[in-house]
C-alpha cells in the first residue's frame, strides 16, 4: 500500500523516462524546438503528472481515467520515438532502449490500474 504518488513505481519509472527524453531532445534540431522536442517532452511529462494527479482522486472511475491517460501519454510517445529515430535524431540502439522502458512503465500501469479495478475501497 502506497502513501504518496511517489511511492507507486510506475511514476517512478515514468521519472526515468522524462530524464531519458529531455536528454535525448536537447540533441534534436533547433527547428524541433517548437514540434516533436516540445510535443515529446510534453507527452512524457503529462504521463508522471497523470499518476500523480489521479492518486488523490476518491472515486475508483476518477482514478483509472487519470492512470489512463497517462497510458495514453505513453503511446504517444512511441510514436515520437519512431519519428525521431525515422528523422535520425535518434540511433535504433536508442529506440529500443527507449521502447523497453515504454513497455516497462505501462506493465507497472496496468498493474497498479488492475489492483485499484479490484479494490473493494480505494483510498489510496
Amino acid at each position: 500500500m502506497t502513501t504518496r504518488f511517489e511511492d507507486v513505481i510506475a511514476w517512478q519509472k515514468a521519472r526515468v523516462f522524462i530524464n531519458h527524453v529531455y536528454r535525448i531532445t536537447k540533441g534534436f534540431p533547433a527547428e524541433e524546438r517548437f514540434g516533436l522536442t516540445s510535443q515529446f517532452q510534453r507527452a512524457a511529462v503529462s504521463i508522471a503528472a497523470n499518476i500523480a494527479e489521479g492518486y488523490n482522486r476518491l472515486g475508483k472511475d476518477d482514478k483509472l481515467r487519470f492512470l489512463n491517460y497517462s497510458q495514453g501519454s505513453l503511446e504517444e510517445c512511441r510514436c515520437y520515438i519512431y519519428l525521431s529515430c525515422d528523422f535520425n535524431y535518434i540511433s535504433f540502439a536508442e529506440a529500443d532502449n527507449m521502447i523497453n522502458e515504454i513497455e516497462e512503465t505501462s506493465k507497472l500501469l496496468n498493474g497498479y490500474m488492475f489492483s485499484i479495478s479490484k479494490r473493494k475501497s480505494w483510498e489510496d
